[in-house]
């Protein structure tokens, strides 16, 4: 009979195996390839001491294809709790060692009961994907596992921060629960989801594609934007969780008093990098910066439809999203990807109590037989839906051009903005002057002698008339008329005044995924 001595040095021998994943050549091939282990991304993650696991001795019950002599320590998932600067998060990390990282019935189980513990817990659940999928021994009892975790994506977005990286390949049906998070963070040269893979395209339609071509880190960031941020390595990845739940954690418990410890906030700078010419362009983001707090600014979907910008950042310490339009690219105009990626960026703040700011400067929708055609209006109607939604503090500044039904969808007051300010030098109309006057003055200035010089001058009185902002403050449309230098401030001390609205940890699950 074993004494108890026995049957803890036991203990340690089965937690060795299951620690152990595929065994050291397996784990030392995954370190060859330039990837950490599962382990070793929790680690890298998490405070250090920090993780608890869960379930380590689940086991598959599959009996069929030589499943029944297949082993499979800790099922190919690593699943626990640990913080994040302290604050508490569930985790699970494929493990490829075992069985290609693939998702069964069981595997899928520590998964679900990650995130149940989560909701119930009302934190964040972050996801480490690196899995050949479904496990194909395991049949319908796998994708039934898909589709208890989908479920739960859904029924828990808007509720709790959903974080995914993908750190090797995601295909098939696994790539739709990455798709249904809040945030996906990809590795180059490393990450990679498709839905259909590059031989089986191959196979029916000739195409010859590579892996990476189809569906890695540049290609979702740059060309389809389904991935949010991209990361050189995979430490760098694991970074930007960290950085990222800075931002949705903690705004839930920030209070409406902002602190100044006599901080400089004016900025001169901010006069000098709006260019004298209304036409001419400018990086968005170097305004961006100067009304932030230093170094805070975390920009999401930086490579996707570059003609619009968000992000996360801080004025006085306090988080907020910032969503702006970016005049570098189609003048900042909002075309379909724009409307797409600034709506989901909306419904992410407003589910996690972070208050938005908008900073507009915007020709109008994109225009164009192809935009038409490929629904820019229903595209469009994603940004009003979420700006009207939207239940968190709501603060807009116009900066130069805000023209036609842009204007209106860009956090209006007649969309529930709560402060609307504007700089001298913000134009507030239907369109610009030149397309108003060839509209309003068509037959003046065709029957004049000299219609270029008619056309000017119609251009130049619909201009006086328009391109200040002064007529819409008159109507109550622009709460106030400011020194861009002073923009930090009025933004701050609007924060100070709406700090108590936002339902405050009251979950809305109005969810990430516009409709």
């Amino acid at each position: 009979m074993m004494d108890i001595y026995d049957k803890i040095n036991e203990m340690y021998d089965r937690r060795t195996k299951v620690e152990m994943g595929g065994g050291i050549e397996r784990l030392e091939k995954q370190r060859q390839k330039g990837k950490l282990t599962a382990r070793e991304r929790l680690h890298t993650l998490l405070d250090d001491d920090s993780f608890l696991e869960t379930n380590p001795y689940m086991e598959h019950r599959c009996h069929y294809f030589g499943m029944e002599e297949a082993e499979a320590p800790g099922e190919g998932v690593v699943t626990g709790t640990g913080t994040i600067n302290g604050q508490r998060v569930y985790v699970f990390a494929h493990d490829f060692t075992v069985m290609g990282g693939s998702l069964g019935e069981m595997h899928a189980k520590k998964i679900l009961n990650m995130m149940d513990l989560a909701a119930k817990n009302d934190a964040p659940i972050i996801g480490l994907n690196d899995s050949a999928g479904a496990r194909i021994q395991e049949g319908v009892a796998a994708l039934n596992g898909y589709g208890e975790i989908f479920y739960r994506n859904m029924k828990y977005s808007g509720r709790i921060p959903q974080i995914s990286v993908i750190m090797g390949p995601c295909a098939g049906g696994a790539v739709y629960s990455p798709a249904l998070t809040d945030v996906v963070i990809m590795v180059e040269e490393i990450s990679q989801m498709f839905i259909t893979g590059p031989k089986v395209i191959e196979s029916i339609t000739g195409e010859r594609i590579t892996a990476e071509e189809l569906g890695g880190a540049r290609v979702h960031n740059e060309k389809s934007g389904n991935a949010h941020l991209i990361a050189r390595t995979e430490e760098e990845a694991l970074a930007l969780v960290r950085q990222l739940l800075g931002y949705l954690n903690s705004s839930k418990d920030q209070e409406g008093n902002l602190e100044w410890q006599g901080e400089q906030h004016y900025r001169d700078s901010l006069v000098d990098l709006l260019p004298d010419q209304g036409e001419k362009p400018y990086d968005m983001k170097a305004v961006i910066r100067e009304i932030v707090d230093e170094d805070s600014f975390t920009e999401i979907h930086a490579h996707f439809a570059r003609n619009a910008v968000v992000g996360f950042g801080r004025i006085g310490d306090r988080a907020i999203g910032i969503i702006a339009n970016q005049p570098k690219y189609l003048a900042g105009s909002l075309d379909i990807d724009a409307c797409d990626k600034i709506a989901r960026f909306v419904r992410l703040c407003n589910s996690f109590s972070v208050p938005i700011i908008t900073l507009v400067d915007v020709t109008g929708f994109f225009p164009g037989v192809q935009e038409e055609h490929h629904g820019i209006i229903r595209h469009g109607a994603k940004v009003l839906y979420a700006y009207a939604e939207a239940d968190v503090p709501k603060v807009t500044v116009i900066l130069r051009k805000a023209y036609g039904g842009a204007y209106v969808a860009l956090n209006s007051k007649a969309l529930g903005a709560d402060v609307v300010f504007a700089w001298p030098s913000a134009e507030i109309a239907v369109m610009g002057d030149e397309g108003a006057a060839n509209i309003l003055f068509h037959k003046e200035i065709e029957g004049n002698d000299d219609p270029d010089a008619a056309r000017r001058e119609k251009r130049k009185a619909y201009k006086e008339r328009f391109a200040n902002p002064y007529v819409a403050a008159g109507l109550g449309m622009v709460d106030d008329v400011i020194d861009p230098r002073e923009t930090r401030i009025h933004l701050l001390r609007s924060l100070e005044m709406l700090g108590g609205k936002g339902c405050k940890n009251i979950k809305r699950n109005h969810g990430n995924i516009p409709l």
